[in-house]
Order: C-alpha cells, then structure tokens, then sequence
C-alpha cells in the first residue's frame, strides 16, 4: 500500500472511531463489520473531556464492560 493509501486509511479509521466513541454505530456499518475490521463497538469506547479542551478517546477494559453490559428492555413477543 503506498503512503497516500496509508494515511487515508488511517483518516478513515480514525472518523470511525470518532464515531463509535459517541456511542453510534457509524451509517451503513453493523457490528459484525466493525468486528471484522478490528474496530470496538460503541460502548467500548469513552470520551474524557481534558482541562485544556481536547478529547480523549479511551478503550474500556474488557472487565468493566461485562459490569456495564447492554441489556434490551424490550418485551419479547
């Protein structure tokens, strides 16, 4: 892949992170491809506000996330 692809990949993926970190899969992408593509899913990503204005994005360890696991409230039918 020559430099140019490279670092439009990396712009790419970063978007994508952008992204999930908001807690939104990103339009036109499902889970499983995030998967495939090594990317976390919302919910595994958190934005910390930094005292100079910047954001942080940090991945969750995995032992917190099972505490904090998505459970839908919906009545099965």
């Amino acid at each position: 892949m020559c430099l140019a692809c490279e670092q439009a990949d990396m712009e790419w993926r970063w978007e994508m992170i952008e992204v999930i970190s908001t807690g939104r899969l990103p339009d036109g992408h499902t889970a499983d491809d995030l998967r495939a593509m090594g990317l976390p899913l919302p919910g595994e990503l958190v934005r910390e506000p930094q005292p100079d204005g910047t954001i942080l994005i940090k991945q969750v360890a995995p032992s917190k996330r099972a505490a904090d696991a998505f459970v839908c409230d919906t009545p099965d039918q």
